[in-house]
């Protein structure tokens, strides 16, 4: 009976039905859409962190920055010696990304502070190339013009003319990698594409792995080889970057890195593995206070870094998007509970007429919160259908996103692209073009049901409210 009659009702009154479902279905189609949307820039944010520091790493550490005694910042310096006219100076310099190292001996210290899985450091350099050569002038003089006076040209006197200096500036950027441990640092944000990786005994071998994008543009391949510091290394593998630029545009063995720039025993960045995510800001409090004179960065530190379109999209979607959808949503519950109570009380004659016939004031409830409960049900498939096709354009359409890094953690010493917004001695940033996209979670969807049963229910609530109250004397009134 009671399916019966919900059946007949709603196919009567389809059109009252109709309009409480698609209100319901719009707040429930943008919640879907605010919730897949923000879940798409969480997962951007976790790319472009991934692409600066590695997949897996939970925080790094790299040395507080410090004022140079005389009050400057080093500057890496260029020596030539004099040599025949036209001949090629060329001088190489492999310089230390922030001119701020550690010792070595940090990673052990970092490895042994309680909850930390595992540590690995890493030195980020800067490869510079300036070659070009000296023009000497030559001393002329002159040609004489009218009203010189005798023996004199017209410039006074001889002068040096032509002459100065072509110089290229070519720079890349390196890192050495602990080849014992390829699980952890930067490379992990890359996939090799071509040939292999490091192999754990290849410590001090000259063996490389070049970025695509730079081996692309230096006409690099597997094989072949790459000049560091005036020392050749074999390429064996190619690392394409997961998303964004890559760390870096070489790879090389960290002792082979040290020993080129001159730094041996030194790193610049400990990156740090948890044993749990949950234990990041305790393992962070613990590394601040046994290892002084460092900068711990979380992932979390990291985040608040991003800036640009994406930072924007993500606090946009965060605060007005939520509070947008809320605000609908309340609406459409409100809009819909009022016209269930209001389509009651043109039904008065209707349930007095049942409730004369036997039917109590529980069963005349029922009956009009399992009708509001289908409408909820039906607006609910709506906003779904609604939010999986609008997800569904945005994931396609794609969006291009502009992700801002500022320098991390203080220390300049994390992995940071030629040519970016920083350089040497500079905590500098780095921007990365990221596709929006806006995937739709089981439980996006279980919520999108939740909010559609409890928009059914509460607009039963008004209504079941409004009938329980009704008489079958006021039935008779109305049939007189």
């Amino acid at each position: 009976m009671f399916l019966t009659y919900l059946r007949r009702e709603l196919r009567r009154r389809r059109k009252a039905a109709l309009v409480v479902a698609s209100g319901l279905a719009l707040g429930i189609a943008l919640v879907i859409v605010v919730t897949s949307v923000s879940s798409g820039m969480r997962q951007a944010q976790t790319q472009v962190l991934e692409s600066l520091y590695g997949l897996g790493t939970d925080m790094t550490v790299t040395k507080a920055r410090e004022t140079p005694e005389d009050g400057a910042p080093a500057r890496p310096r260029f020596r030539f010696d004099a040599g025949e006219e036209g001949e090629e100076q060329s001088s190489d310099q492999l310089m230390v990304q922030g001119f701020d190292t550690l010792s070595s001996g940090t990673v052990g210290k970092v490895a042994e502070q309680d909850g930390v899985a595992r540590a690995v450091g890493g030195l980020s350099l800067l490869h510079v190339t300036v070659d070009g050569e000296f023009r000497r002038g030559k001393a002329e003089v002159a040609p004489r013009q009218d009203g010189d006076a005798p023996g004199q040209g017209g410039g006074g006197g001889p002068a040096v003319r032509g002459g100065g200096a072509d110089f290229d500036l070519n720079s890349f950027t390196v890192y050495g990698t602990d080849v014992t441990e390829p699980a952890l640092g930067p490379l992990t944000s890359s996939a090799i594409t071509a040939g292999r990786g490091f192999e754990t005994g290849e410590t001090n071998a000259r063996k490389a792995v070049v970025d695509s994008a730079y081996a692309k543009s230096e006409d690099l391949s597997v094989g072949g080889t790459v000049g560091v510091k005036g020392e050749d290394f074999e390429i064996v593998g190619i690392a394409t970057a997961d998303s964004g630029s890559a760390a870096a545009d070489v790879y090389i063995p960290l002792r082979q890195a040290q020993t080129l720039a001159d730094a041996e025993d030194k790193i610049t960045t400990v990156y740090v593995r948890t044993v749990d995510s949950q234990a990041i800001g305790a393992v962070k409090a613990a590394v601040q206070e046994n290892v002084p004179g460092t900068t711990v960065t979380t992932s979390a530190d990291l985040a608040k870094t991003v800036s640009g379109s994406l930072g924007t999209a993500a606090d946009l979607a965060s605060s007005v998007g939520s509070w947008l959808s809320a605000t609908v949503l309340l609406v459409a519950f409100l809009v819909s509970g009022l016209l269930t109570s209001s389509a009651v009380g043109r039904r008065v004659r209707e349930f007095g007429t049942l409730k004369a016939l036997g039917w109590t004031s529980g069963r005349v409830t029922r009956q009009v919160v399992g009708e509001s409960l289908v409408g909820g049900l039906l607006g609910g498939a709506l906003g779904i259908g609604l939010g999986l096709a609008a997800a569904y354009l945005l994931t396609t359409f794609s969006p291009t996103l502009t992700a801002r890094l500022g320098g991390a953690g203080g220390g300049g010493g994390g992995p940071v692209r030629a040519g970016g917004a920083g350089g040497p001695g500079e905590g500098g940033g780095r921007t990365l073009d990221l596709a929006l996209a806006a995937p739709v979670s089981l439980g996006t969807i279980a919520l999108a049901v939740g909010l559609a049963v409890t928009g059914g229910l509460v607009a039963g609530a008004f209504g079941g409210w409004r009938a329980s109250r009704l008489r079958p004397a006021d039935a008779l009134r109305r049939v007189a």
